[in-house]
């Protein structure tokens, strides 16, 4: 999910994303992780239109069941799931720099995934297919284990505040949920742009043991991933981005 570092991550900016809490402050009912974070944003006509006219093609309907993901593409070819894609700039560019490689990205937001069909049809990509469903519902139920080449999870929102840290993405049990859809030899590549998160990323990604780190620490990013606007405009400003690329044991 991309984030912007200057927008706003105490929850209580958000009404709907505040759950009711007990005299001590703690949630009165813990919500399990989710893989997005409610945010406002207007749908514009051009992704309002791609919806309509691209999603019934690209769109793959969330259900409780495995995916057959040849049959989605058709064809078999390696599969990658990006989790939280954004408004999907990066996402396109990365599938149609890989055209051998079936993408299938998760995303919550109207206006990201309109944003991201329109790409879609410009570009002429058949090689990407969107659920709009929280993705770790999609790894639970549609992910079939050892079935992925590859996980992309680029600058998850990384809850800046120390209270927060329980609702980041990057938790043992989650880890432990995507590793189990990696094939033998298929990787996990996380990237962020906050150091602290950085730091428990490589640390909660150590700590699994049927993953392997592909690099002494931090990984060289990867050609395949292009930069980001925000990226971009933290670079200029002298601030650092990590990326972390983790590969399942064979």
């Amino acid at each position: 999910m991309q984030t912007d570092p200057h927008a706003p991550q105490d929850p209580s900016d958000s009404p709907t994303d505040t759950p009711a809490c007990s005299a001590d402050g703690e949630p009165l009912h813990r919500r399990s992780i989710r893989s997005f974070v409610m945010r406002a944003g207007r749908t514009t006509e051009g992704q309002a239109r791609a919806l309509a006219e691209l999603g019934p093609r690209f769109v793959l309907p969330f259900a409780p069941a495995p995916l057959d993901a040849a049959q989605a593409f058709g064809r078999q070819a390696p599969v990658v799931l990006e989790i939280g894609f954004g408004m999907g700039d990066a996402t396109a560019k990365i599938a149609q720099a890989l055209p051998d490689t079936d993408f299938i990205g998760c995303e919550v937001h109207e206006p990201g995934v309109g944003a991201l069909l329109k790409q879609i049809g410009e570009r002429g990509l058949d090689n990407l297919r969107l659920i709009r469903h929280d993705a770790v519902e999609v790894l639970e139920h549609m992910i079939p284990p050892a079935s992925l080449a590859g996980v992309h999870i680029f600058f998850p929102d990384p809850w800046h505040k120390k209270r927060h840290h329980k609702r980041r993405l990057i938790q043992p049990s989650f880890v432990s949920l995507v590793a189990s859809r990696l094939a033998p030899g298929g990787y996990l590549h996380c990237a962020t742009d906050w150091q602290p998160y950085a730091e428990q990323m490589l640390a909660v990604l150590g700590e699994d043991t049927s993953l392997e780190n592909t690099a002494d620490g931090y990984a060289e990013r990867p050609a395949y991933r292009p930069l980001t606007k925000f990226e971009n405009r933290g670079l200029k400003l002298g601030h650092g981005v990590w990326d972390l690329v983790f590969r399942k044991r064979g």
